[in-house]
């Protein structure tokens, strides 16, 4: 899709400049190898910029049809594919996962510990997975003996289907009563093999029938194919790398608003994480991860963003009715349970609809935004939100591991709403 001029989308060109300086100060300063954002608003893209590499060693450019990681961003779209399946009539949001998932009958609770379980105030449904109340988590924190169960049931993950997946993890205690508590979790992996049993087809197939061909999103799936390998980005991380495993916890045990003292490294020093060629995202994979196993484009995921801006219909392709879109969108939280709170702290302002967070007070949040914005994040620093209001989306893209090291998600919200005229 071909760029518009700014101020025919309401933008200043002047100000829109500041979107370009705040990219290039971070990939001039050593502390992204690259990054490309975009601004869509009224129908026409307003901005769409790339600086620096999506391959430091392999001296290859940033450009549009870079492939990203995009990790949790995998979630909207999921979540996306199970209002679907809701709306064709196979289920009710607050019918009982076991209804569908029976390997969830009799679960129990832990109440202080694990010689202390109880039943469930109410059994977790399909709304709790989709809102993260459900009562499962990563298995990253250290707040319930229940997270080292995670690790030890579940073990190497990538290894597992969805279907050995959901049986080892059912059993397992919750961390808390449904509705209790919002807690990022792997409920969108447990709505990943929801979407297989009703839909008899695997997550990648019906990923692939239902939404990426009729949006016409031909670089995303769970692995990109060897002839698109040259186009696929290398990840990266701070010095001295990243663990997927301790690093995730201490980020999930930090106290609520703690940031690290030091929040860059020098320029230049930015470890490779992940190179193209030998990454596990260039093979099919056996756990299809609905919560964060998508690989996408720029372009791609604009295409998505665009079905959910227009209400659930993109070129006269319909996947989802404007009200469930609405429904979809909105906080569904209680006041006790915002804001949500994730890795880095409490995510001021926001509460949780059906998959993303969803904006609730920007006055809280301390950024430029409306009522209502919408939108969710990956681990490796990509991002996007829906403004309905200013009938706008905005996505920023890079590679660099986690994606709460730097500020420059928050950043680019600022220079994008600041720029923005009429």
């Amino acid at each position: 899709m071909t760029t518009t001029q700014p101020q025919r989308a309401g933008f200043s060109v002047h100000r829109l400049s500041r979107v370009d300086n705040l990219l290039q100060r971070y990939v001039e300063g050593g502390y992204l190898a690259g990054a490309i954002g975009l601004i869509y608003r009224k129908g026409q893209v307003a901005y769409k910029n790339a600086f620096g590499h999506r391959d430091l060693e392999a001296d290859l450019p940033m450009t549009e049809d870079t492939i990203f990681r995009i990790y949790s961003m995998t979630k909207p779209i999921t979540s996306v594919a199970v209002l679907m399946l809701f709306e064709d009539g196979h289920f009710l949001l607050d019918d009982p996962i076991e209804s569908y998932l029976p390997e969830f009958a009799g679960v129990q609770v832990c109440a202080g510990d694990l010689a202390n379980l109880v039943p469930p105030i109410r059994p977790p449904s399909i709304k709790d997975l989709l809102m993260h109340t459900a009562g499962l988590s990563y298995g990253w924190g250290d707040d319930s003996p229940v997270e080292k169960l995670y690790g030890q049931t579940l073990g190497n993950i990538e290894l597992l289907s969805l279907e050995t997946f959901v049986r080892k993890l059912a059993p397992l205690p919750l961390l808390y009563h449904p509705g209790t508590r919002w807690r990022y979790s792997r409920a969108t992996d447990v709505l990943g093999r929801l979407i297989e049993v009703i839909s008899g087809k695997t997550l990648a197939e019906f990923f692939q029938k239902e939404i990426f061909g009729p949006l016409a999103m031909t670089d995303t799936g769970f692995h990109v194919p060897a002839e698109s390998v040259d186009r696929f980005a290398a990840c990266y991380s701070p010095p001295g790398g990243f663990n997927f495993g301790s690093d995730l916890a201490n980020r999930a045990n930090r106290r609520p608003g703690h940031r690290d003292a030091h929040q860059e490294p020098a320029a230049g020093s930015i470890s490779l994480y992940d190179a193209p060629a030998k990454s596990r995202f260039t093979r099919p994979p056996t756990f299809l991860s609905g919560g964060g196993g998508l690989v996408s484009t720029l372009d791609d995921y604009l295409r998505f963003s665009q079905m959910l801006l227009n209400e659930g219909v993109l070129d006269g392709t319909r996947l989802l009715g404007p009200k469930t879109v609405q429904l979809m969108r909105a906080n569904h939280l209680p006041p006790d349970l915002v804001p949500i709170e994730i890795g880095d702290g409490p995510r001021a302002g926001h509460g949780f609809g059906l998959g993303m967070s969803a904006l609730v007070d920007p006055h809280a949040f301390g950024f430029p935004g409306s009522v209502g914005n919408y939108g969710w994040g990956g681990l490796a620093t990509t991002r996007f939100w829906i403004d309905p209001l200013e009938e706008m989306a905005a996505l920023l893209m890079t590679q660099f591991i986690p994606s709460d090291y730097y500020s420059i998600e928050r950043e680019f919200t600022l220079a994008v709403y600041q720029a923005l005229v009429d």
